[in-house]
This record gives C-alpha cells, sequence and structure tokens, in this order.
C-alpha cells in the first residue's frame, strides 16, 4: 500500500474515532437497565425524572454491575435479594449490612421504588392441577417434567443450584430466554419457567405461580444501585431520584409491564404510565421500523462497523502479507485468526469487559475487528500465494527490489483476492454488530434485544430488516467498486492468463 494510501487511511481511522466517541463526551446522569421488561421500563422511568441517558437492555447482572463499577453507568435499578446474593455475598443481610459491603467497592443501595419483584417457577395452571402441583416442594416427584429457565437463573447463587438444592430436585433444566420460555410452555414444550411476580404475561397465559414452601426466595424490593459519588456529582439528579421513594406499587408495576408486553406499547410510553400519561395505539411494523431512534441506531451501527472494518483492513492487509511471505509463521498467523473466528459472540464481549474494564463502544469495536480479520488475512494471504511464475519472473528481470515487487506489482496483482475479503469482513461485521447492543454500544441491535426481552415480532423485525438491508447495500456498493474501476477485473484476467501461459 502506497505511503499517501497509508496516511489516508489512518486519518480516516481517526475520524471515525473521533465520532464515535462525540456522543459519549458529555457529563450528565448515565442509567443502565438489564434485560428485561420491568428493567428497560425502571430505566426509562429514571432517565424522563432526571433528563439523564438511558443505556437499555445492558444484559445480566454481571455485565450491568461491571458496567456500574467502571463507571460507564452512574445507576441502574436493581432488587435487594440479587444485590445480597449475587453482588455482596450476604444473602441474609440487612440493609445496614448491605450499604457496609458496597461501599468497599465504592457503590450504595437506597431509593426504594415500593414494590417486591420475587423470583418464583410457575406451570400451566391445568397441568398443574393435573399432576397435583402446588408447591415448590411437589415437584421433587416428578422428575419427568421439562424445565425451561432464564440463563441468568440458572447461573445465579440464589437461583437454581440453591433452589435445586433447597428441593432436592432432580429434574436438569434447559436454557431458555425469558421471554420466549412463556410461548414455550404454552405450546406445551416445557412445563415449568421461572417467573417474576410483576409479570404480566402470568395471567394471560393462565400460569399457577407455585408456593414457596420452604421460604427459598428471599425478598427482592426494588431500589436503585449507584455509585456512592452519584449524589456529589449529580445532586439536581440525585434529588429527583430520591422523590420516587415509594412511588411504585406492585399492581401500578404489572400495568406497566402489561402495557408493553401485552398491549404493544415502547417501554417509553409504559413508562408514561407512571406520569399520568395515556398512550393510544400500539406498535405498528412501519411506525416502529421508522421510529425516532432510526438515524441514532443507524449511526452507531454504521460506526461499529466502519471503524472496526477499518482497523481489521490496516492490520489484516500486513498479517496476510506476512502469512505469504513468512511460511513458518504463516499457519500460526492463519490458526490463531481463524481461532477468534469460532469464539461465541457473547462470549467473547464478556472477556473483553472484563479486561477493559467497561462496557459500550470500546469492547465492541476490540470485538468487531477480532472477527473481521480472517477474511482480509485469509484473503491477502491467498492473493498473493496465487501469483503466477511468469509474473514473479518478470518483476526479477525488471531488478526490482523485494518492497517494490509487493508495492507495485504483488498488492496490485492481489487486489482483486483482498477486495473479496474486505467485502466478506464488513457484510460479516454488519450482522455481529447487531450482537453488540447487549454490552450498550448501540445500534439496531437495540431493537432486536427489546424485541426479545417482548417476544415481540415487530420490534425484531424494526431492527433485523434494517441490519440485513445494511449488509446488502455495503455489498452494493464493494460490487460498484468493483464495475467502476475496471482496471480490477482486468488485472485478475491478465495475471491468469498468465498463469496459463507459464
Amino acid at each position: 500500500m502506497p505511503r499517501a494510501s497509508r496516511a489516508r487511511l489512518k486519518q480516516a481511522v481517526l475520524v471515525l474515532l473521533a465520532l464515535s466517541c462525540t456522543a459519549h463526551a458529555a457529563d450528565r446522569l448515565e442509567i443502565g437497565s438489564k434485560r428485561f421488561t420491568e428493567s428497560y421500563i425502571l430505566g426509562e422511568i429514571l432517565a424522563r425524572s432526571t433528563g439523564g441517558e438511558h443505556k437499555p437492555g445492558l444484559g445480566n447482572t454481571g455485565i450491568v454491575l461491571a458496567a456500574l463499577k467502571a463507571g460507564s453507568i452512574d445507576v441502574y435499578p436493581e432488587y435487594t435479594g440479587t444485590i445480597a446474593a449475587e453482588v455482596v455475598h450476604l444473602p441474609k443481610a440487612t440493609l445496614e449490612q448491605l450499604n457496609a459491603a458496597l461501599a468497599r467497592q465504592g457503590l450504595q443501595e437506597g431509593v426504594r421504588l415500593g414494590f417486591n419483584n420475587s423470583y418464583a417457577l410457575a406451570m400451566r395452571d391445568d397441568r398443574a392441577q393435573s399432576l397435583g402441583i402446588a408447591r415448590l416442594s411437589d415437584l421433587a416427584r416428578h422428575p419427568e417434567l421439562k424445565l425451561g429457565l432464564s440463563q441468568e437463573f440458572i447461573g445465579r447463587a440464589d437461583g437454581w443450584p440453591g433452589l435445586k438444592s433447597a428441593y432436592a430436585l432432580p429434574q436438569p433444566p434447559a436454557g431458555l430466554d425469558h421471554g420466549l420460555a412463556y410461548e414455550a410452555i404454552a405450546a406445551g414444550r416445557i412445563d415449568v419457567m421461572d417467573v417474576y411476580s410483576t409479570d404480566a404475561k402470568i395471567e394471560r397465559f393462565k400460569l399457577r405461580v407455585l408456593e414457596d414452601d420452604r421460604q427459598y426466595f428471599p425478598r427482592y424490593d426494588a431500589v436503585l444501585l449507584f455509585r456512592a459519588d452519584l449524589p456529589q456529582r449529580f445532586p439536581q439528579q440525585w434529588a429527583a431520584l430520591q422523590k420516587l421513594e415509594g412511588r411504585i406499587d406492585e399492581r401500578q408495576m404489572i400495568r406497566m409491564n402489561a402495557a408493553a408486553e401485552l398491549e404493544g406499547k415502547s417501554f417509553g410510553e409504559a413508562a408514561a404510565l407512571f406520569f399520568g400519561e395515556q398512550t393510544t395505539g400500539k406498535r405498528d411494523f412501519m411506525g416502529t421500523l421508522f421510529g425516532a431512534d432510526f438515524w441514532r441506531l443507524t449511526g452507531e451501527h454504521l460506526v461499529l462497523v466502519l471503524v472496526s472494518l477499518a482497523a481489521s483492513i490496516a492490520a489484516g492487509i500486513p498479517l496476510g502479507i506476512a502469512a505469504a511471505k513468512l511460511p513458518r509463521i504463516g499457519q500460526v498467523i492463519l490458526g490463531v485468526v481463524g481461532v477468534i473466528q469460532t469464539i461465541p459472540s457473547l462470549a467473547l464481549f464478556a472477556f473483553l469487559i472484563a479486561a477493559v474494564g467497561t462496557i459500550g463502544i470500546l469492547p465492541a469495536l476490540i470485538a468487531l475487528f477480532l472477527y473481521a480479520l480472517l477474511p482480509i488475512v485469509r484473503n491477502t494471504c491467498t492473493g498473493l500465494l496465487a501469483i503466477s511464475r511468469g509474473m514473479r519472473h518478470a518483476s526479477l528481470a525488471l531488478g526490482l527490489r523485494p518492497g517494490q515487487r509487493l508495492w507495485l506489482i504483488e498488492l496490485p496483482l492481489s487486489a482483486p483476492a483482498i477486495l473479496a475479503g474486505i467485502k466478506t469482513s464488513a457484510v460479516i461485521n454488519v450482522g455481529t454488530a447487531t450482537i453488540a447492543a447487549f454490552i450498550g454500544a448501540g445500534g439496531y441491535g437495540e431493537r432486536i434485544a427489546a424485541g426479545l426481552a417482548l417476544n415481540d415480532n415487530v420490534t425484531l423485525l424494526a431492527g433485523a430488516i434494517p441490519a440485513a438491508a445494511l449488509a446488502l447495500i455495503v455489498q452494493g456498493a464493494f460490487e460498484l467498486v468493483e464495475r467502476r474501476f475496471g482496471w480490477l477485473k482486468w488485472i485478475d484476467g491478465s495475471q491468469k492468463g498468465s498463469g496459463a501461459a507459464g
């Protein structure tokens, strides 16, 4: 690559990085939420009450807690039982003991919102009645039952491990997204699922909440978990948050959950009920697709794709050259980038959050950069190795030095293969970038995560279709470049002709 081209590429990367950081530069209250309906709604209430920015659906407790400790968010709605078991590991702690343990982590718990949302297990009422099951202890008599539990519940200290021990339950559970479990239990694919006591779908799907006859589950009072310096950094917003103390009762929370899950309202519209605002209508596809967040999500998605792609081009082409020119390390390079491609996306995101100490755009860009390497490295290496002996001999006859042969002869001849690798990486990144929303990086994945939480196809498609359309646009843009610069095809054709002659 000529020096001028490399300079322009470097400038482009810097510009895109600057754009990606612009939205995060302002010092304002950052509010997080987990990836289930109630947390989304509470996050919207906190944002409207304080004027802060809501980063929705960041994932499970571990990811949101990591974001809070790293300062990526300042506050998020949590539950006392979860704080005791998962954050400070003191299952029967008092409020004073909780805050003393939290203080050592730079955190604090406060502002009890007014309702308890406990974990429970539920079955279809007709199925439970036919088997004579009313209590959790009754499950031990029916090892044939199929349990579909959320992944977080399966892994939590106050979830399945402790529950299984307390009730001697013999059934092996299957991991299932909470929003999808309702459809699965209605269809009879599972018999038992975990629920929250404020779930609006419990009544709709005619479920029986099983009695916790051994009092395993503690109270899960809704509270705010926040950084200890929040009251000093944001005194006005803190005063607004304190006004929420005791303002939301269980019935009101169920009503807001029902507005989102059963009536087709957005999370913002469901939260509006708390402020006494009534909304009409329900989610429609076109309205959701081109909603107020469309251009913001498009910009965030483009930044994720373009910045990571530019970085992978800058690193991938030199790695491909090294793999072709240095056979001893070539297989190592190709092996490493190949293994990276096999790592599950969420696992890599979780690892990078721990490695860089934050959520959001930085770990997402690193992950996308790594995923984009394989096609570029492999195609660069393959393109260079495919150059015919005749062309290599001709360049030697011209008396060119190795570096000149690479820049003036070999890379231009390999350009079609390299461009094909870049195109493949770009299309892959458009799809993979949707998963970045699960760690607060934005993009079309926000809608997909919300659609999963609601089990709502309209919201899912409003995120999936723009991502698919963007992938087609990216592919079309590369095809246009190839047609516009016909010399790429001419080079490819001349190379094949020379290979036949050689």
